[in-house]
Order: structure tokens, then sequence, then C-alpha cells
């Protein structure tokens, strides 16, 4: 069992540095934009792969629509390239999913900058005691 989920992991892994590079150098659609592969999960027939991915300036899955239909659109050439370039067997299905966890840390990040920043204009130490 842990040798099957190691084989779907080292897949994934090879999928994301394999797709990051061809979206990069091969997509030639400007609705693609600066994109960053964040992650795969592959199913455990290796027959589907879910492709996560980020835009540069882009925190919602409404704003980087036109990105994911124009990956959704370049799967199967993605898939092709996939295929001629390695030795798996069979490639898995790709379908694209925009990861708005880069934008939900930043917007947590910022929280907790703004919150440091009101407990330091009210004189509070890192403990919660005054000074």
């Amino acid at each position: 069992m842990a040798k099957e989920y190691a084989r779907t992991q080292r897949v994934a892994d090879y999928l994301q540095r394999e797709l990051a590079a061809l979206i990069q150098h091969e997509v030639r659609d400007p609705r693609v934009g600066m994109v960053s592969v964040t992650g795969v999960d592959v199913s455990r027939d290796l027959a589907h792969a879910r492709v996560y991915y980020t835009v540069i300036g882009s925190d919602s899955s409404e704003e980087a629509r036109e990105s994911t239909e124009a990956l959704n659109r370049a799967a199967g050439f993605l898939r092709s390239q996939l295929s001629r370039d390695s030795n798996m067997r069979s490639v898995p299905q790709l379908r694209f999913y925009f990861d708005s966890s880069v934008g939900r840390g930043r917007d947590l990040e910022d929280l907790i900058r703004k919150a440091a920043e009101a407990d330091r204009d009210l004189g509070l130490r890192d403990d919660g005691t005054g000074e």
C-alpha cells in the first residue's frame, strides 16, 4: 500500500515540474499569463490529475477565470507533450484549478501585520501586558 502512495506522489511531483516548464515555454495563449503550478493531485489509478496553479496579479478564481479556461483548453496539448517526453505508459487527464490559498495567505499576513501595529500603537508588548 505504501508503495502505491509513493508512486502517485512521484507521478504528481513529475507532472508538477514538467507542467511548470511546458506552460512557461510552450503555451502561447496570452490569457494564461504568469502561471505558477503549486501542486498536483493524481488519482490512485493514475487516470486523472488535478493541477493547482496561481497567476501573478490574481487572488481569486473569478480573476483567474480566463487563465483557467485557457489552461483547460490547452490540457490536451500539454498531455501530448508529456506523453512524448516521458516514459509513462499513460499520462493522466489534466484538469486545472486556481489555487486561492496564496491570496488567502497574503490576506491573513496583512491582518496579522495590522493587528501587531495596532498593539504597538496601544503600547502592548508581545506577551499582552503593558510596558
